[in-house]
């Protein structure tokens, strides 16, 4: 028993590593963190009487710590076993929807955020997004003969997608809408449904809807032609756009003289 045991265990450890995986995303995580770094320091700085640069840097360098050790136990975990989970998956999401509805707090006329305590908050579309990879990957697999018929394949599998997309957009989180729909139709055309049955219903509903939503919210078409012309509110929308253009031009990193020096 002891031996069987001891051989799980093994196996468990021996996994391969994606060498190619590993290295992008401490890249990317190595560049992010310089990015927190250059833009909070003088916020940090100001917010600590002039004592410390590092605040905002610190907790964001512990929460990628933490992330890189759950990726490390996470990746040696065989992803059928996932399968066992994913009605739980899309369950934990429409709850997570509803709760941050009921209990989140609202920022910004946008209610995104759970907070457990004045300083720990989480954002339930973040999860979601993962909990439908799971979950659809568990019903492709199970419904992939009936892919490639347009009610049984297409419209079905996006009738289970509508109320978590519904739920999104009344926190209101188009991008995460965006990006929720955008995986879920990828996964669908990699389970065989027609590549003809995701664009023209997509763009037949998409198109109506996305006009829709800019008619009730008309920011939403700013943030584009902000985009495009970010000196028509320099100070304003444009701002981020503008310094980024700035930074690109100079050829260099900028980085805030509070603690350059």
């Amino acid at each position: 028993m002891a031996k069987k045991k001891n051989k799980k265990f093994s196996s468990f450890l021996d996994n391969p590593i994606d060498y190619t995986l590993l290295i992008t995303v401490l890249l990317l995580l190595t560049l992010g963190l310089i990015m927190v770094l250059s833009a909070s320091s003088p916020t940090s700085l100001s917010e600590s009487g002039g004592t410390s640069s590092y605040r905002y840097f610190a907790k964001q360098a512990i929460f990628a710590a933490l992330g890189l050790c759950a990726m490390g136990i996470i990746s040696k975990i065989d992803y059928r076993f996932y399968k066992k989970f994913y009605k739980i998956a899309y369950f934990v999401s429409f709850i997570l929807l509803l709760a941050v509805l009921v209990v989140g707090r609202e920022v910004n006329g946008a209610t995104r955020w759970i907070y457990i305590t004045d300083t720990f908050s989480f954002q339930p579309s973040e999860l979601v997004k993962f909990c439908m990879i799971i979950f659809f990957a568990g019903i492709l697999t199970r419904d992939r003969e009936e892919l490639k018929y347009f009610v049984k394949g297409w419209l079905k599998h996006l009738l289970w997608l509508a109320p978590i997309i519904v739920l999104v957009m009344l926190e209101p989180h188009m991008s995460a809408s965006v990006v929720i729909i955008g995986i879920v139709g990828i996964m669908m055309v990699i389970a065989g449904c027609k590549m003809w049955q995701m664009i023209i219903p997509g763009l037949a509903i998409g198109v109506p809807a996305l006009i829709g939503l800019i008619i009730i919210a008309p920011y939403r078409l700013s943030r584009v032609t902000t985009f495009l012309d970010p000196w028509s509110d320099a100070k304003g929308e444009g701002w981020q756009v503008i310094q980024s253009l700035y930074a690109i031009g100079s050829r260099r990193i900028i980085w805030s003289r509070s603690w350059a020096k």
